[in-house]
């Protein structure tokens, strides 16, 4: 088994590097975190770095998340690699194989197949996990609505999602990193329940205390909508796509967090009893 000392996070203050880097440090390891924000509000002796490539000397792995790492992402692969680092963690995502036009994420920056390839082909010990849609995404998606009124609109209340929790991911994340079991694998991971949208909001109304409904609203309303809240066109319409292939057939679910972790993966509702705030403030 491979010991790993020191560990650049890149993405250190997303939603799944935030965690991540908490993991880490908790199991004793080096964390080096990479954040463009100049006071992040690392936990006590992790080290903060602006720039990925500054990172890399002396370090052992990297957690890779393309969209931090924009256009530096084969450049920093190729520098690991110059320094000696061992093993590779790729942030990808289960719909990673699809067609470009059902990746909304795409859209806001991830090249989950790339970074996935990139890692696979580096020559390095790899790991790509490929999660879910996050549940944090109903946040950014949902919040405003739910906080001034009790009606959500989107699009196909019947379409499913099985959410996973941002934290599974890190913890998923940090196993990769801690063992050698993981290695070589592409991890499906996913939440514990298939969730239709009209079952989110029952859920999200449920442990808020607060009746919500959720109506059904035309593709090009949709489309409008994500752009009001400041998500491009060309995002609205991917996710459109994406949920009209799962109308009334349930999402995927795949169980391996629970196998990797050993214990119940999280369910969106503990989630957002978790992260009330991210709807109420």
């Amino acid at each position: 088994m491979v010991t790993l000392n020191t560990v650049v996070i890149t993405g250190a203050t997303g939603n799944v590097g935030k965690p991540l880097v908490a993991e880490l440090v908790a199991a004793g390891i080096e964390v080096r975190a990479v954040s463009r924000r100049a006071a992040a509000g690392f936990p006590p002796g992790v080290t903060a770095f602006r720039s990925a490539l500054d990172a890399l000397p002396g370090a052992d792995a990297v957690f890779l998340n393309s969209r931090a790492l924009g256009g530096g992402l084969e450049p920093t692969i190729a520098a690991a690699r110059e320094a000696g680092v061992t093993r590779l963690v790729a942030l990808s995502a289960i719909n990673a194989d699809d067609d470009f036009a059902r990746q909304p994420s795409r859209f806001r920056g991830d090249r989950n197949r790339e970074v996935e390839r990139l890692a696979v082909d580096s020559g390095l010990e790899w790991v790509s996990l490929r999660p879910s849609v996050f549940a944090s995404n109903f946040a950014g998606m949902w919040a405003h609505q739910i906080r001034t009124g009790d009606v959500v609109v989107g699009p196909y209340a019947k379409s499913s999602t099985a959410p996973i929790a941002d934290g599974d991911i890190a913890a998923v994340g940090a196993r990769a990193f801690l063992t050698d079991c993981l290695l070589g694998r592409r991890l499906s991971l996913t939440g514990p329940e298939a969730l239709t949208n009209e079952d989110l909001i029952g859920v999200l109304g449920g442990v808020l205390g607060h009746e919500l409904r959720y109506v059904e609203a035309p593709e090009d309303a949709v489309r409008q909508q994500f752009q009001h809240i400041g998500f491009s066109a060309e995002f609205g319409a991917a996710y459109v796509a994406l949920l009209s292939e799962t109308v009334d057939r349930p999402a995927l679910i795949t169980h391996d967090v629970e196998r990797i972790l050993g214990r119940p993966a999280t369910t969106f509702s503990q989630w957002v009893a978790e992260h009330r705030s991210l709807f109420t403030n």
